[in-house]
């Protein structure tokens, strides 16, 4: 069974910044594309970022562009997530998930959701 595990998240100032690390396992990220969504409390899940199985292509929401950074490295079957000049609005706990698909097209057929990784931001 497919299995993502999210970690890096934690407590940081505003304006500060955080990687999370999103470890695949039982299948290869080279074939398929991974989404990082957040979820903060009362609120739906959102997508954030997604990378294609190429790494070639990336989606932000809008809400991120400029401050979040998706990357991967096939060779650890890892993807992360580079987020910089944090902001409270940003706290939420973030979950990876997979596309079966190579490319990221829409927010929508991402899963499996795991415990996903709190990021608490906050002075």
């Amino acid at each position: 069974q497919v299995q993502l595990v999210e970690s890096g998240g934690g407590l940081v100032q505003p304006g500060g910044s955080l990687r999370l690390s999103c470890a695949a396992s039982r299948f290869t990220l080279d074939y398929y594309a991974i989404g990082w969504f957040r979820q903060a409390p009362g609120k739906e899940r959102e997508g954030v970022s997604c990378i294609s199985s190429s790494g070639g292509s990336t989606n932000y929401a809008d809400s991120v562009k400029g401050r979040f950074t998706i990357s991967k490295d096939n060779a650890k079957n890892t993807v992360f997530l580079q987020m910089n000049s944090l902001k409270p609005e940003d706290t939420a706990n973030y979950y990876c998930a997979v596309t079966f698909r190579r490319g990221c097209g829409t927010w929508s057929g991402f899963g499996p959701w795991g415990q996903g990784t709190q990021v608490t931001v906050s002075s």
